[in-house]
Protein backbone atom coordinates (compact mmCIF):
# COMPACT_ATOMS: atom_id res chain seq x y z
CA UNK A 1 0.00 0.00 0.00
CA UNK A 2 2.81 2.22 0.96
CA UNK A 3 4.58 2.16 -2.44
CA UNK A 4 1.27 2.15 -4.23
CA UNK A 5 0.23 5.38 -2.54
CA UNK A 6 3.85 7.44 -3.30
CA UNK A 7 3.49 6.23 -6.84
CA UNK A 8 0.70 9.71 -7.65
CA UNK A 9 2.72 11.91 -5.16
CA UNK A 10 6.27 10.80 -7.32
CA UNK A 11 4.22 11.61 -10.38
CA UNK A 12 2.83 14.66 -9.32
CA UNK A 13 6.22 15.94 -8.31
CA UNK A 14 7.35 15.63 -12.12
CA UNK A 15 5.62 18.56 -12.98
CA UNK A 16 6.44 20.68 -10.23
CA UNK A 17 9.22 23.76 -9.91
CA UNK A 18 11.61 21.87 -8.87
CA UNK A 19 12.42 19.31 -11.72
CA UNK A 20 11.93 22.16 -14.26
CA UNK A 21 14.71 24.14 -12.21
CA UNK A 22 16.85 20.77 -12.25
CA UNK A 23 16.27 20.76 -16.16
CA UNK A 24 17.35 24.45 -16.26
CA UNK A 25 20.53 24.28 -14.54
CA UNK A 26 21.29 21.03 -16.69
CA UNK A 27 20.94 23.08 -20.07
CA UNK A 28 22.92 26.06 -18.35
CA UNK A 29 25.80 24.31 -17.54
CA UNK A 30 25.67 22.54 -20.90
CA UNK A 31 25.08 26.31 -22.95
CA UNK A 32 28.60 27.58 -20.94
CA UNK A 33 30.22 24.31 -21.99
CA UNK A 34 29.58 25.17 -25.63
CA UNK A 35 30.12 28.54 -25.45
CA UNK A 36 33.86 28.22 -24.13
CA UNK A 37 34.32 24.98 -26.81
CA UNK A 38 33.00 25.84 -29.70
CA UNK A 39 34.89 29.71 -29.90
CA UNK A 40 38.00 27.48 -29.23
CA UNK A 41 37.42 24.86 -31.53
CA UNK A 42 37.07 27.31 -34.22
CA UNK A 43 40.11 29.32 -33.52
CA UNK A 44 42.21 26.02 -33.70
CA UNK A 45 40.22 25.12 -36.71
CA UNK A 46 41.48 28.07 -38.24
CA UNK A 47 44.76 27.27 -37.20
CA UNK A 48 45.00 23.97 -38.56
CA UNK A 49 43.84 25.56 -42.11
CA UNK A 50 46.45 27.96 -42.09
CA UNK A 51 49.06 25.21 -41.31
CA UNK A 52 47.80 22.88 -44.42
CA UNK A 53 47.72 25.39 -46.63
CA UNK A 54 51.17 26.43 -45.80
CA UNK A 55 51.89 23.00 -45.96
CA UNK A 56 50.13 21.46 -49.30
CA UNK A 57 51.15 24.46 -51.20
CA UNK A 58 54.65 24.64 -50.17
CA UNK A 59 54.57 28.27 -49.22
CA UNK A 60 57.80 29.03 -48.78
CA UNK A 61 58.57 30.71 -45.07
CA UNK A 62 59.41 34.28 -46.75
CA UNK A 63 56.25 34.58 -47.99
CA UNK A 64 54.12 33.50 -45.34
CA UNK A 65 55.43 31.74 -41.84
CA UNK A 66 53.46 28.69 -40.67
CA UNK A 67 52.21 28.52 -37.29
CA UNK A 68 55.06 26.68 -36.07
CA UNK A 69 57.06 29.29 -36.96
CA UNK A 70 55.20 32.23 -35.04
CA UNK A 71 55.38 30.50 -32.05
CA UNK A 72 58.83 30.02 -32.39
CA UNK A 73 59.26 33.28 -33.27
CA UNK A 74 56.69 34.84 -30.02
CA UNK A 75 59.93 32.28 -27.73
CA UNK A 76 63.16 32.99 -29.49
CA UNK A 77 62.17 37.14 -30.02
CA UNK A 78 59.95 37.46 -26.75
CA UNK A 79 63.13 39.43 -25.38
CA UNK A 80 61.67 42.18 -27.82
CA UNK A 81 58.38 42.09 -27.97
CA UNK A 82 57.90 42.51 -24.66
CA UNK A 83 58.86 45.80 -23.64
CA UNK A 84 56.68 47.19 -26.61
CA UNK A 85 54.07 45.38 -26.06
CA UNK A 86 54.13 46.91 -22.15
CA UNK A 87 54.90 50.13 -23.89
CA UNK A 88 51.75 49.73 -26.55
CA UNK A 89 49.67 48.68 -23.73
CA UNK A 90 50.75 51.19 -21.29
CA UNK A 91 49.49 54.16 -23.55
CA UNK A 92 46.34 51.80 -24.42
CA UNK A 93 45.11 51.50 -20.69
CA UNK A 94 46.14 55.18 -19.45
CA UNK A 95 44.28 56.44 -22.73
CA UNK A 96 41.37 54.71 -22.27
CA UNK A 97 41.69 55.70 -18.27
CA UNK A 98 41.36 59.57 -19.53
CA UNK A 99 38.69 58.85 -22.04
CA UNK A 100 36.53 57.13 -19.39
CA UNK A 101 36.90 60.53 -16.91
CA UNK A 102 36.83 62.94 -19.76
CA UNK A 103 34.16 61.59 -21.59
CA UNK A 104 31.65 60.88 -18.75
CA UNK A 105 32.67 64.00 -16.83
CA UNK A 106 32.02 66.35 -19.82
CA UNK A 107 28.81 64.28 -20.67
CA UNK A 108 27.69 65.26 -17.27
CA UNK A 109 28.03 69.04 -17.76
CA UNK A 110 26.46 68.76 -21.26
CA UNK A 111 23.66 67.41 -20.14
CA UNK A 112 23.15 70.03 -16.95
CA UNK A 113 22.31 72.74 -20.22
CA UNK A 114 21.39 72.54 -23.33
CA UNK A 115 23.30 75.64 -23.79
CA UNK A 116 26.42 74.16 -22.37
CA UNK A 117 25.91 71.54 -24.99
CA UNK A 118 25.28 73.06 -28.08
CA UNK A 119 28.62 75.58 -27.42
CA UNK A 120 30.81 72.26 -26.67
CA UNK A 121 29.44 69.15 -28.47
CA UNK A 122 30.77 70.66 -31.98
CA UNK A 123 34.52 70.50 -30.95
CA UNK A 124 34.11 67.09 -29.63
CA UNK A 125 32.40 66.19 -33.16
CA UNK A 126 35.12 67.99 -35.00
CA UNK A 127 37.82 65.65 -33.26
CA UNK A 128 36.16 62.77 -33.76
CA UNK A 129 35.34 63.01 -37.56
CA UNK A 130 39.43 64.27 -38.47
CA UNK A 131 41.74 61.50 -39.46
CA UNK A 132 44.09 60.70 -36.57
CA UNK A 133 46.18 60.09 -39.20
CA UNK A 134 46.37 63.73 -39.87
CA UNK A 135 45.85 65.36 -36.48
CA UNK A 136 49.11 62.97 -35.10
CA UNK A 137 52.02 64.90 -36.90
CA UNK A 138 50.43 67.81 -35.62
CA UNK A 139 50.85 66.56 -31.84
CA UNK A 140 54.02 65.35 -32.39
CA UNK A 141 55.08 69.17 -32.74
CA UNK A 142 53.45 70.39 -30.10
CA UNK A 143 53.47 67.92 -27.74
CA UNK A 144 56.72 67.58 -25.07
CA UNK A 145 57.89 64.23 -25.91
CA UNK A 146 56.28 61.32 -28.77
CA UNK A 147 54.83 59.18 -25.60
CA UNK A 148 52.70 62.48 -25.03
CA UNK A 149 51.55 62.85 -28.65
CA UNK A 150 50.50 58.92 -28.40
CA UNK A 151 48.96 59.27 -25.45
CA UNK A 152 47.38 62.46 -26.82
CA UNK A 153 45.82 60.53 -30.00
CA UNK A 154 44.41 57.23 -28.49
CA UNK A 155 42.72 59.23 -25.71
CA UNK A 156 41.07 61.64 -28.93
CA UNK A 157 39.88 58.52 -30.64
CA UNK A 158 38.21 56.74 -27.83
CA UNK A 159 36.93 60.07 -25.90
CA UNK A 160 34.06 60.58 -28.34
CA UNK A 161 32.66 56.99 -28.22
CA UNK A 162 32.28 57.03 -24.38
CA UNK A 163 31.42 60.82 -24.34
CA UNK A 164 28.05 60.17 -26.70
CA UNK A 165 27.17 57.10 -25.35
CA UNK A 166 27.21 58.80 -22.14
CA UNK A 167 25.18 61.85 -23.65
CA UNK A 168 22.36 59.65 -24.60
CA UNK A 169 22.31 57.21 -21.35
CA UNK A 170 22.00 60.49 -19.20
CA UNK A 171 18.94 61.80 -21.20
CA UNK A 172 17.07 58.34 -22.00
CA UNK A 173 15.88 58.81 -18.32
CA UNK A 174 12.19 57.76 -17.77
CA UNK A 175 10.23 61.17 -18.22
CA UNK A 176 7.83 60.18 -15.28
CA UNK A 177 10.65 58.87 -12.93
CA UNK A 178 12.12 62.64 -13.83
CA UNK A 179 8.62 63.71 -12.88
CA UNK A 180 8.41 61.82 -9.77
CA UNK A 181 12.05 62.90 -8.51
CA UNK A 182 10.72 66.39 -9.16
CA UNK A 183 7.76 65.67 -7.41
CA UNK A 184 9.30 65.03 -3.94
CA UNK A 185 11.50 67.87 -4.45
CA UNK A 186 14.97 66.63 -5.42
CA UNK A 187 17.96 68.21 -6.08
CA UNK A 188 19.40 68.56 -9.52
CA UNK A 189 22.57 66.37 -7.78
CA UNK A 190 20.45 63.57 -6.10
CA UNK A 191 18.53 63.18 -9.85
CA UNK A 192 21.67 62.76 -11.07
CA UNK A 193 23.22 60.42 -8.48
CA UNK A 194 20.14 58.29 -7.54
CA UNK A 195 18.53 58.15 -11.27
CA UNK A 196 20.26 59.51 -14.25
CA UNK A 197 23.81 57.68 -13.69
CA UNK A 198 22.07 54.49 -13.24
CA UNK A 199 19.82 55.12 -16.15
CA UNK A 200 22.97 55.59 -18.46
CA UNK A 201 25.08 52.54 -17.18
CA UNK A 202 24.18 50.33 -20.55
CA UNK A 203 25.15 52.90 -22.50
CA UNK A 204 28.06 53.82 -20.57
CA UNK A 205 29.04 50.07 -20.79
CA UNK A 206 28.52 50.14 -24.64
CA UNK A 207 30.92 52.93 -24.86
CA UNK A 208 33.53 50.95 -22.85
CA UNK A 209 33.69 48.17 -24.50
CA UNK A 210 33.67 50.59 -28.12
CA UNK A 211 36.43 52.82 -26.29
CA UNK A 212 38.65 49.92 -25.16
CA UNK A 213 39.10 48.92 -29.02
CA UNK A 214 39.73 51.95 -30.07
CA UNK A 215 41.91 53.07 -27.53
CA UNK A 216 43.98 50.32 -29.26
CA UNK A 217 43.57 50.68 -32.60
CA UNK A 218 44.74 54.66 -32.25
CA UNK A 219 47.78 53.78 -30.02
CA UNK A 220 48.93 51.71 -33.03
CA UNK A 221 48.07 53.70 -35.73
CA UNK A 222 49.25 57.17 -33.61
CA UNK A 223 52.67 55.37 -33.44
CA UNK A 224 52.88 54.41 -37.10
CA UNK A 225 51.98 58.46 -37.99
CA UNK A 226 54.65 59.17 -35.68
CA UNK A 227 57.13 57.19 -36.78
CA UNK A 228 58.76 56.73 -33.65
CA UNK A 229 61.64 53.83 -33.41
CA UNK A 230 64.27 52.52 -31.17
CA UNK A 231 64.02 52.08 -27.29
CA UNK A 232 60.68 52.77 -25.93
CA UNK A 233 58.67 51.81 -28.87
CA UNK A 234 55.42 50.03 -29.17
CA UNK A 235 54.32 47.05 -31.26
CA UNK A 236 53.54 49.09 -34.35
CA UNK A 237 57.20 49.83 -34.42
CA UNK A 238 57.90 46.21 -34.28
CA UNK A 239 55.61 45.50 -36.98
CA UNK A 240 56.98 47.94 -39.61
CA UNK A 241 61.04 47.01 -38.49
CA UNK A 242 60.20 43.24 -39.09
CA UNK A 243 58.39 44.22 -42.34
CA UNK A 244 61.25 46.02 -43.18
CA UNK A 245 63.77 42.97 -43.19
CA UNK A 246 61.55 40.35 -44.08
CA UNK A 247 61.39 39.15 -40.52
CA UNK A 248 57.49 37.68 -41.36
CA UNK A 249 57.62 35.21 -37.76
CA UNK A 250 58.16 38.31 -35.72
CA UNK A 251 56.19 40.31 -37.72
CA UNK A 252 53.27 38.03 -37.42
CA UNK A 253 54.39 37.12 -33.86
CA UNK A 254 53.43 41.22 -33.06
CA UNK A 255 50.33 40.65 -34.68
CA UNK A 256 49.13 38.10 -32.50
CA UNK A 257 50.13 39.91 -29.49
CA UNK A 258 48.02 42.62 -31.06
CA UNK A 259 45.15 40.50 -31.29
CA UNK A 260 45.15 38.93 -27.93
CA UNK A 261 45.48 42.30 -26.50
CA UNK A 262 42.29 43.25 -28.24
CA UNK A 263 40.92 40.12 -26.98
CA UNK A 264 42.05 40.74 -23.58
CA UNK A 265 40.43 44.47 -23.78
CA UNK A 266 37.37 43.29 -25.18
CA UNK A 267 36.76 40.54 -22.57
CA UNK A 268 37.19 42.65 -19.79
CA UNK A 269 35.17 45.56 -20.92
CA UNK A 270 32.52 43.02 -21.09
CA UNK A 271 33.23 41.62 -17.86
CA UNK A 272 32.33 45.17 -16.33
CA UNK A 273 29.57 45.64 -18.22
CA UNK A 274 28.19 42.13 -17.37
CA UNK A 275 29.23 42.74 -13.27
CA UNK A 276 27.26 46.26 -14.05
CA UNK A 277 23.84 44.81 -16.03
CA UNK A 278 23.65 41.34 -14.89
CA UNK A 279 21.39 42.05 -11.88
CA UNK A 280 18.31 43.82 -13.58
CA UNK A 281 19.43 45.12 -16.99
CA UNK A 282 17.42 43.10 -19.99
CA UNK A 283 20.41 42.68 -22.47
CA UNK A 284 22.14 41.03 -19.18
CA UNK A 285 19.58 38.81 -18.15
CA UNK A 286 18.65 35.84 -19.81
CA UNK A 287 15.16 34.78 -21.22
CA UNK A 288 12.92 32.55 -19.45
CA UNK A 289 10.79 31.41 -21.91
Amino acid sequence: MTDTASLPNASAEAGTDSQVTVVTNRSSVSERVLSIVIPIFMVLLAIAAWQAHIMINEVPRYIMPAPLDVVNALWTDWGTLSPSLLVTLRITVMALGLALLGGVGLAIILVQSRWIELALFPFAVILQVTPMIAIAPLLIIYMPDTQSALLTCAFVVAFFPILSNMVAGLKSVDHNLLNLFELYGASRWQTLIHLKLPSSLPYFAAGLRIGGGLSLIAAVVAEFAAGSAGKGSGLAFRLLESGYRLNYPRLYAALVLLMLTGVAIFALTSLISWAMLHRWHESALKREN
